[in-house]
């Protein structure tokens, strides 16, 4: 445990920051397995699931979370099962 004030606090934004950010990629995760469930059982709120699911990766890739290619490379699965 770090003995300079300073130090404290940066553990504490650190704390707050990492259970954020978990928070915000749980959420992506959820979005994406939703949309990829009702893609599978061809549920009829498939296009409300995939705009959430898009809209998850932008933000996560905008807030840092997840690398752009990797935000490009999800976007385009998401887009093939949606064709399908």
């Amino acid at each position: 445990m770090p003995q300079i004030e300073s130090a404290i606090k940066r553990v504490r934004t650190n704390e707050k920051a990492n259970a954020q950010n978990a928070q915000q990629v749980s959420a992506l995760r959820t979005a994406v397995k939703k949309f990829e469930q009702a893609a599978l059982s061809d549920a009829e709120n498939v296009e409300s699931l995939y705009k959430q699911a898009i809209k998850a990766i932008d933000m996560a890739e905008t807030k840092g979370l997840i690398h752009k290619n990797k935000a490009s490379r999800d976007k385009a699965r998401l887009t093939k099962k949606l064709a399908k």
